[in-house]
């Protein structure tokens, strides 16, 4: 099959910005795992999370519950793959080798950290999740999977500029809710320790709630 062929654009408008950026970004990740990791630290950050997944639990409401289970469909691996071999062989179709290379270089980079990652940290997750999960709960392999989907398309597909920071600016957003969704089902957190009173339980069934 041809493909009619089109010059492959510039992948960065303005490299040394997107480097300092990227950079920083990365920086601020590590330094947030780093924390996370930290014994002391993580005590503190515990009380935010189950203060979070209590607010999460008390704002469950049918409708919210619908959409939240939307987004745990949007985030299995039955969706993102396919999505990301279309996008790729598109990317190989229109021999666009530089914005191939970066999408895949960040799903591959991104499933090999989930892995790594959820074996280093080994966090446990809450009982009475409203959808079936299984491993440890951090980092999220539906959050980051569906986010690093959606965000390297956007680069990878729309030319740099007004329209790339537009539909970046959607695949942010629906990153976080992507993230709020794993909290709103209570697929995330840690589960209660023993003798840990304050920690939130959650009810199975309770989507109604």
């Amino acid at each position: 099959m041809n493909v009619p062929r089109m010059k492959e654009r510039a992948l960065l408008a303005a490299p040394r910005r997107d480097v300092c950026f990227t950079t920083a970004v990365a920086g601020l990740t590590a330094a947030l795992f780093v924390l996370v990791g930290s014994g002391g630290m993580l005590a503190r950050i515990q009380h935010l999370d189950d203060a979070w997944l209590r607010l999460m639990i008390s704002g469950r409401t049918p409708p919210l519950t619908v959409v939240a289970k939307f987004f745990n469909l949007l985030g299995l691996v039955y969706v993102t793959l396919p999505v990301r071999i279309a996008i790729a062989g598109f990317l190989a179709l229109r021999r666009w080798w530089w914005h191939f290379a970066a999408f895949t270089a960040a799903v591959v980079a991104s499933e090999v950290m989930i892995g790594l990652l959820k074996s280093l940290y080994d966090r446990p997750r809450p009982a009475g999740s409203l959808v079936t999960v299984s491993g440890a709960s951090f980092p999220s392999g539906h959050a980051v999977a569906a986010s690093v989907t959606v965000v390297a398309a956007a680069i990878a597909l729309v030319p740099e500029g007004r329209r790339r920071v537009g539909w970046g600016s959607v695949a942010v957003g629906f990153s976080i809710l992507m993230g709020l969704s794993r909290a709103y089902l209570g697929a995330l957190d840690r589960a209660p320790l023993r003798g840990d009173a304050d920690a939130p339980e959650l009810e199975p069934g309770a989507a109604g709630q």
